[in-house]
């Protein structure tokens, strides 16, 4: 069997916590749906157990392990913290990973109802989290960038799931961040994947910030497009006011970007899960919701 052939089952993970993890092991198990390159299971009350699934997956658990210690203590929301890792074996050929459990239900299967909390919420976590990172951090190799590089994917989501009536609209938000000046700054702390299904609500509040797989050193407005594509509507600028260091370019960018992720939540409601397991059918209407919040809410 190839590794994409292994079929990940609880019976699987019991008998790997059993052969690394023997005292973890008599924990109950239960199986989480969604994830993406990951298939994940609660462990008790308290844990989680990862399991790559994707090629590059493996190497996101590597970067998480690695930094998370390190970011969480200063962060002011509970986000997944390493506990142990599962080395490669012959039952399973890939590293796995324990982690912590951020308890809560992610924001594509529910709703935020306290706005402004969440805007004072999530910015007083991105003003934690965007500090200058070390000269070893990670650098994303597919985002990163001024929105300008990314200009024939946003063409392509453009051209798959906006409607001809809202098509310029679009382009114009996008065309203005593409001439928003760069950041000038230093690289700093991004989560980089921040979007409805890796922020976590429990009672209509923002509890929790998950899937750091993509982090890196960079532009803030990469996280700052979540003041759009995560928080709901009217949100934008009280978060803008609580966060208080983004320029006006670094707005412009970031609502761009929020543009581009809304694009392609929709495109991936609309196309299913690329053959992984569990389907996003929840992410259409999340991004469809975030982009008519970009269309709706430019701060200049």
């Amino acid at each position: 069997m190839t590794d994409s052939e292994i079929e990940i089952t609880a019976d699987l993970v019991h008998d790997l916590l059993q052969e690394q993890h023997p005292d973890l092991a008599g924990l109950a198990i239960r199986e989480v749906a969604g994830g993406w390159g990951n298939q994940m299971w609660r462990l008790g009350d308290d844990l989680s157990v990862r399991m790559p699934r994707t090629e590059g997956a493996p190497d996101l658990l590597r970067k998480e392990c690695r930094w998370l210690p390190v970011l969480a203590p200063r962060l002011p929301l509970p986000v997944p913290n390493p506990v142990r890792i599962g080395e490669p074996s012959a039952r399973f050929p890939k590293p796995w990973t324990i982690m912590t459990w951020v308890p809560g239900e992610p924001l594509d299967y529910t709703s935020i109802s306290r706005g402004d909390h969440a805007a004072d919420t999530l910015a007083g976590f991105l003003k934690a989290l965007h500090v200058e990172a070390p000269e070893d951090a990670p650098i994303s190799e597919d985002r990163g960038d001024h929105p300008k590089t990314y200009t024939d994917g946003f063409d392509h989501f453009v051209h798959a799931v906006v409607p001809d009536d809202l098509a310029d609209e679009v382009r114009a938000v996008w065309d203005d961040a593409v001439a928003a000046p760069g950041w000038d700054g230093p690289p700093l702390w991004v989560h980089g994947d921040l979007h409805p299904a890796n922020v976590v609500v429990s009672d209509g509040t923002l509890t929790g910030v998950i899937d750091f797989g993509d982090m890196f050193a960079g532009d803030p407005a990469w996280d700052l497009a979540a003041a759009w594509v995560v928080l709901p509507a009217d949100a934008a600028s009280p978060f803008f006011d609580a966060y208080a260091q983004a320029d006006e370019g670094t707005i412009r960018r970031a609502r761009g970007l929020a543009a581009l992720k809304s694009l392609f939540l929709m495109l991936m409601g609309q196309n299913g899960d690329r053959g992984l397991p569990g389907g996003k059918p929840a992410w259409g209407p999340a991004g469809r919701a975030a982009l008519d919040r970009v269309l709706k809410g430019g701060l200049m």
